[in-house]
């Protein structure tokens, strides 16, 4: 029995890693979980508020039901929701305004100045702002400026007022997943509530916004605790909670925070402009993935590829061309297209950036200077499905091929104005393509243009025939397409030869 007992311990130290000769209540004493946070929580509790909105709304001619919030039968404050929320009888009622109050979370990170960071979610289209403290105290808050794209916001309070107390930011790209943090917040309007768990991942992309990079927790996060901090074991807040993933709306343990190294910079730029001014490369991108990888002959599928510039003066990008692959935008490695412009946003305008390249499978260093993001919504997909009216129509008065399941033309001035293509587009016109096709596949379109073939310009049919030769010559398999739609904008595609 003592020598099963002995074996079971080995497996299990070898499971784990561990040394023979370390014990298991060394390994105990480094990897335990915290015995109490409750030192650490005191210290924090006063610097962490909830932020209370309302809004003025138009009431409606029905009084439509199916646009009433739900609350599940015997959900804590019930009477009172129902109270507020239940349709009235009195008709004179309807159409008159009324206001909507909502209850988030925040923390003060200038003690001095009365400076306090939440969600943009928290505060967006309120008429009036209140931070409601621990003691009970109140105060009215102004907004000094806000991101959707980060989903921040920096609000203020008068700092005579009330004596306020202060948290710092950490260092969020030094923590690790397993990592414990703390959340505290204003959950189901809940003040001062605290929880526990860990990291459990890093670099989430939920779709949330363009420059996504959640740090993901089980800390309990529930509707109420937007805005408030993920707190370290050394209280520094490294994230700022901002969404959850719930089919019931509670927590089941999958929450996101804002990593404070992100959320540094835009609340700098709140602070100090009122609102964010982002770099700018004035390039579209797209992934590289594996077949394109192959078509340039990389090493592996990474970087960001140069799929066309964007006219901004503001900017100097001549050194970069249509085709290279981004790797180095200064010190940071760019792992993939999602990764770059977080990553140049967070650099000043104007500033001169050292970018590492890959060209014609050579690696290249390039400078550039940023200009400042132009603040709009993201342009739709030029791949989207974009067929024009008569697009499968065969090219008249001009010679055509078939390839790849598509029939190729010269661009002629009558098939530039029936396909809208504008002055400057220049290559071989898509003038049908057959369904099920590999460009059908990879949704090229009627009216779109071939401006070159694996970085090799085509102006012909010809061109593009001598291309594929020379491809299946080489023992290709596939061939690298840059194409252009009608307004100019470029997209990089692969297609099977075969």
């Amino acid at each position: 029995m003592l020598l099963k007992r002995f074996m079971l311990a080995v497996v299990l130290c070898s499971a784990f890693g561990f040394s023979h000769s370390e014990s298991f209540a060394e390994v105990a004493l480094e990897h335990k979980a915290p015995e109490s946070v409750a030192n650490l929580a005191s210290g924090l509790l006063d610097a962490v508020v909830n932020i209370s909105t309302s809004q003025t709304v138009k009431g409606t001619e029905q009084g439509d039901k199916t646009a009433l919030p739900k609350v599940e039968e015997g959900a804590p404050f019930q009477e009172y929701f129902n109270d507020f929320f239940s349709p009235k009888n009195d008709k004179s009622e309807l159409n008159q305004s009324r206001k909507v109050q909502s209850l988030g979370s925040g923390f003060v990170i200038d003690a001095e100045k009365g400076l306090i960071v939440t969600n943009n979610h928290v505060i967006a289209d309120a008429d009036e702002i209140e931070v409601n403290f621990t003691d009970g105290s109140k105060l009215k808050a102004k907004l000094l400026g806000k991101d959707a794209k980060t989903d921040l916001a920096l609000l203020q309070v008068d700092p005579k007022a009330k004596k306020l107390t202060a948290v710092s930011f950490g260092d969020s790209d030094n923590a690790r997943i397993g990592d414990w943090v703390m959340a505290i917040g204003n959950p189901f309007g809940l003040g001062g509530t605290v929880t526990v768990g860990i990291i459990s991942a890093r670099n989430r992309d939920i779709s949330a916004g363009p420059y996504d990079d959640f740090i993901q927790t089980d800390a309990a996060i529930n509707r109420g605790n937007s805005g408030g901090p993920l707190f370290d074991m050394n209280g520094k807040v490294i994230g700022i909670n901002t969404a959850i993933i719930s089919p019931s709306g509670g927590s089941i343990g999958i929450g996101f925070a804002i990593p404070s190294d992100m959320a540094t910079s835009v609340l700098d730029q709140l602070k100090e402009f009122g609102e964010t001014r982002r770099g700018s490369l004035a390039i579209r991108i797209q992934p590289v993935t594996q077949e394109i990888a192959d078509s340039l002959k990389l090493p592996k599928a990474q970087g960001a590829l140069v799929a066309g510039k964007i006219d901004d003066k503001t900017v100097d990008n001549s050194q970069l061309k249509d085709g290279d692959v981004i790797i180095r935008f200064g010190n940071h490695a760019i792992k993939d297209a999602r990764e770059l412009p977080r990553i140049v946003a967070e650099s000043p305008v104007g500033k001169i950036v050292d970018v590492t390249i890959l060209r014609n499978g050579q690696e290249k260093s390039v400078k550039v200077k940023l200009g400042r993001l132009k603040e709009k919504e993201v342009e739709s997909d030029s791949s989207a499905d974009n067929d024009h009216e008569g697009g499968n129509k065969k090219a008249d008065e001009a010679d055509t091929i078939h390839a790849m399941g598509m029939t190729l033309s010269e661009i002629t001035d009558e098939l530039r104005k029936r396909y809208h293509i504008k002055d400057g587009v220049n290559g071989v016109l898509v003038t049908a393509v057959s369904p099920n096709s590999a460009a059908d596949e990879k949704r090229i379109r009627a009216g779109e243009v071939i401006v070159d073939i694996n970085q090799q310009l085509v102006k012909t049919p010809e061109d593009v025939s001598k291309q594929l030769e020379q491809l299946r010559a080489n023992g290709r398999k596939n061939a690298l397409l840059m194409v252009a739609g009608e307004d100019g904008e470029l997209r990089f595609v692969t297609l099977r030869l075969d």
